[in-house]
């Protein structure tokens, strides 16, 4: 059998997971605070229209504290995945499920989430999918993102993609390199270049699930956090769920103002001179090679 990425998987029988107590309370891993902020997250997400029917994907690297509330256990199941990334041998990531429902998942939490770890020669699932369920089609980009980032911020730990439709519709008629998509957005809202001083990358269309699109995406996360996938939706990586939220909403808020003033604005927006003048006081490091001063220099 065959998973979404055309890596060949193999199966193996299942184990009974027991869960855990504290005193004589059974403490429900469903009910820990990162499974209530990862369905909080993704309510949020489709109530501002990111992810319709069952779009959209999120992962997320568990720390210790949230280990303390997963139950002890004996692999669900074992998976093999081939090209596993060294740095994500032994950690454990949340993932949602394929076909999930962002505007309900948290009336199916252990139906539409997995816990697994990841091992040299895939991944043991170790809490959730209690229909057989698989991790979302996206799941090497996630393993492959989360690997890039962690080499460049220690402390990431999420990766979001949703359908956000006016950085979506922006990609139609953008030129599809990082410089051209990212500028308009830091001149028409000054948080912009503040909440992504490093840019945005873009993809042209690929098709999605592939090997190809996941590694283009991680060349592009050697840059920055952000990634664009033309036609399609929007990828952001950070350090907790409300990171990539903010990420994704302040792009998709300055996408929505330069495209609707665009044809109409007198002001083209900020200058370059304006945007440096913003980092220096914010104290934010424009991406190298984005802003060309009249005066002074990008350091």
């Amino acid at each position: 059998m065959n998973n979404e990425c055309g890596r060949r998987i193999d199966s193996y029988p299942s184990f009974t997971i027991r869960q855990k107590k504290k005193g004589n309370v059974m403490v429900l891993f469903e009910q820990s605070s990162i499974v209530k902020e990862l369905a909080a997250l993704t309510y949020d997400m489709w109530s501002k229209g990111w992810d319709e029917y069952n779009g959209g994907n999120v992962s997320c690297i568990l720390r210790d504290e949230d280990l303390e509330q997963l139950p002890r256990a004996e692999p669900i199941k074992q998976v093999t995945v081939a090209d596993i990334p060294f740095s994500m041998v032994g950690k454990y990531i949340l993932f949602t499920a394929s076909g999930s429902h962002f505007r309900n998942l948290s009336d199916h939490i252990k139906r539409d989430l997995v816990v697994i770890k990841v091992t040299e020669k895939g991944y043991n699932i170790v809490w959730g999918f209690s229909e057989n369920r698989r991790p979302t089609s996206e799941f090497y980009m996630h393993l492959l993102a989360h690997a890039q980032r962690l080499a460049i911020d220690p402390n990431h730990r999420v990766v979001v993609h949703n359908h956000a439709p006016n950085a979506t519709a922006y990609s139609l008629i953008s030129d599809h390199n990082d410089k051209s998509y990212t500028l308009p957005l830091w001149r028409v809202l000054t948080e912009s270049i503040v909440v992504f001083p490093d840019g945005v990358g873009i993809l042209p269309w690929e098709l999605p699930g592939t090997l190809a699109i996941a590694q283009h995406t991680v060349e592009k996360l050697r840059e920055c956090r952000l990634v664009v996938w033309a036609f399609h939706g929007i990828l952001a990586t950070g350090r907790d769920f409300q990171d990539c939220f903010g990420l994704i909403e302040t792009v998709d808020k300055a996408a929505m103002i330069h495209m609707k003033t665009r044809t109409s604005r007198q002001y083209e927006g900020l200058s370059d001179d304006d945007l440096y003048a913003v980092c220096q006081v914010l104290k934010v490091q424009p991406r190298e090679g984005f802003l060309d001063l009249s005066k002074g220099s990008q350091k």
